[in-house]
């Protein structure tokens, strides 16, 4: 990932996550990649890639099946 040194890296893997639910590549219902995965993709560490999981479900874009992984819950916008 090329980061942007103005802005936290748990927001800019936030924002890739976010882009590709909204862009379908992550539909309503598909497990989202687990904080490992996350970890191994972007280069964050484990506690980075909880937190971005972790802010996902408080913005209502995902949900947490406890011992199955975090699902997306939105449709994409209008448009997208």
């Amino acid at each position: 990932m090329d980061w942007q040194p103005d802005i936290p890296r748990w927001r800019q893997v936030y924002a890739l996550l976010e882009e590709r639910i909204d862009d379908g590549t992550y539909p309503p219902g598909t497990r989202l990649p687990s904080a490992i995965d996350l970890q191994g993709e972007t280069g964050v560490s484990p506690v980075t890639a909880r937190r971005v999981l972790r802010e996902l479900r408080a913005a209502g874009l995902a949900y947490m099946e406890p011992g199955i992984g975090t699902f997306v819950t939105r449709l994409p916008e209008p448009g997208a």
